[in-house]
């Protein structure tokens, strides 16, 4: 809200300062404002750009003047839509991976398995121990983890756990 409250600052003189913003990996925070636009012509229309990108975590921010001329619902709608598409594809996007820590825990015997499971999922190895029993703590994209869970739920004498990192 600090950055809409800025931008309001800077374009003081504008008509309507309209914006939509999604947060967050499993994209359920989000907002939209049409600031005084007719309800769902402005807010809507650039959540709607960030959503056919599959966006996260940004804010988009059109600033409009009037210019004499009404563009009734329709022509608003196509407005906001057409600035928050040219946002998007002139601007650098940024694609994070979002993984979790895990350690596995297994005897001798099943090493040639484990390890070929974490180099299927594309696991990143952190640390191995190899004493009595093997122990790899690693990091996965979430995407995988239930196929990783599912691979290591169904194999005797195979351990697994999500370690906290605070």
């Amino acid at each position: 809200m600090k950055i809409v409250a800025d931008i309001r600052k800077k374009y003081y003189d504008a008509r309507h300062i309209c914006y939509a913003y999604m947060l967050g990996a499993e994209r359920t925070e989000f907002r939209v404002n049409d600031d005084g636009e007719p309800s769902g012509t402005a807010g809507r229309p650039i959540l709607g750009q960030i959503n056919s990108n599959e966006l996260t975590n940004l804010l988009i921010v059109v600033v409009r003047y009037f210019g004499g001329i009404l563009l009734g619902t329709s022509g608003l709608i196509t407005a906001y839509k057409s600035a928050a598409a040219n946002a998007i594809e002139n601007a650098e996007v940024v694609e994070k991976v979002i993984e979790t820590q895990y350690y596995v825990r297994f005897g001798y015997q099943q090493m040639s398995y484990v390890m070929r499971t974490l180099k299927e999922l594309n696991a990143n190895i952190i640390q191995q121990i190899q004493q009595e029993t093997c122990e790899i703590q690693y990091t996965i994209r979430n995407s995988n983890i239930q196929q990783m869970e599912t691979k290591f739920t169904n194999v005797k004498d195979v351990t697994h756990g999500k370690i906290n990192s605070n």
